[in-house]
């Protein structure tokens, strides 16, 4: 192996050893507390523009499969891990964790201190990076990451989504829906499979479509309800989907998800921020306000919607706003409603399973 060059905006260079494609790529560093699961990380759009530390230290143990993929292509903008297993031992796996990142031609190096790079970012917060191999060289890794952008005010979401609609059949058995009274339209933003794969195991018809339709459109294909998916980037960068969704509410339900979530709260006017490190990984506590019982939810995003913000519109021109879903850890919003005009947002991933089905009983109600 040759070395591997993780290079931050403060300074802070971490050598290790490169596993994957052989190049260099800017992103935002951000650290991923899951045990298991890097495939479904590196498959998830969420994280186009960002370079994921993982901080379970034996990552590639199990292999790639080709069950397991969340979307058409790998979107980490690179992969760092403690300790790298080359030969996996699955009976599932078709190719190691460095194959399938070479073929996807993403850069990873293992071998660097991962707990000391996540008490910087817990510390300092997420920051610009780049990540490279030591044939591009120091010099050039230095020279891109003065171009690397910020997070804050970029829209990755119409990057990674579909340009024309399609039909999705398929449930979480690979099996294809024959019959359906139930049409579900999906506004992809970074849309993940297992997403789609749920609406069909309730029984829905489901329609994926770009971002980028206007409301009439959306409404000539008859939904029974419109569900705004997960994405990676700045909510408020996303150019138009709010101004589209706040024309939607009260035609139909609408269900947010992760960026959904962020950007129906933008379209009934509240606020959106930066959070400090994002919330990353598999395990994080959830308290449903509603029931008092505690989920086990998987997370991913570097936004929140601003709790006063929202407050402030109880009883405006939605009606009433509820909080329903609050973070244990930090106290963030992670779900809102506003029950007089069927609007359900989520901050979490509902269609994750670390509960493990903690969070199913969102796509049973809905719509």
């Amino acid at each position: 192996m040759m070395k591997g060059y993780l290079l931050l905006e403060d300074g802070t260079l971490y050598t290790g050893e490169s596993f994957g494609h052989e190049g260099a790529r800017g992103g935002e560093v951000i650290f991923n507390t899951a045990m298991t699961g890097y495939q479904e990380v590196l498959t998830d759009p969420s994280y186009y523009g960002q370079i994921v530390t993982m901080t379970y230290p034996m990552i590639g143990n199990y292999g790639i499969n080709k069950e397991d993929v969340e979307s058409r292509k790998v979107f980490v903008a690179g992969f760092v891990v403690g300790k790298y297993v080359s030969q996996p031992r699955n009976w599932r796996a078709t190719q190691s964790l460095g194959e399938y990142l070479k073929m996807e031609q993403v850069v990873a190096i293992e071998g660097i201190d991962t707990r000391a790079l996540t008490r910087k970012i817990r510390s300092l917060g997420a920051m610009k990076a780049v990540i490279g191999s030591q044939s591009v060289g120091l010099q050039k890794i230095k020279e891109l990451l003065k171009q690397v952008p910020s997070m804050t005010g970029l829209n990755l979401a119409t990057e990674v989504a579909c340009q024309e609609k399609y039909e999705w059949l398929s449930n979480s058995k690979g099996e294809e829906l024959k019959n359906s009274n139930r049409h579900i339209v999906v506004i992809d933003c970074g849309v993940k499979f297992n997403i789609l794969r749920k609406l069909v195991d309730h029984g829905a018809r489901v329609t994926v479509i770009p971002p980028s339709l206007i409301a009439k459109e959306i409404l000539n294909l008859k939904p029974d309800g419109i569900l705004v998916t997960n994405g990676p980037g700045d909510p408020e960068a996303v150019p138009g989907l709010p101004k589209t969704l706040r024309e939607l509410i009260g035609s139909v339900p609408i269900f947010g998800i992760c960026l959904g979530h962020q950007l129906l709260a933008l379209a009934i006017s509240a606020k959106t921020y930066k959070l400090k490190f994002g919330h990353h990984g598999v395990n994080h506590p959830v308290k449903n306000q509603k029931t008092g019982r505690i989920e086990i939810t998987s997370h991913n995003h570097g936004f929140s919607v601003d709790g006063d913000s929202l407050e402030k519109l109880d009883g405006k021109q939605f009606g009433k706003v509820e909080v329903t879903h609050i973070h244990l850890s930090d106290g963030t919003i992670e779900g809102f409603e506003l029950p007089q005009v069927k609007v359900r947002a989520i901050q979490y991933h509902p269609e994750a399973a670390p509960g493990p089905h903690d969070a199913s009983y969102l796509f049973s109600e809905f719509p």
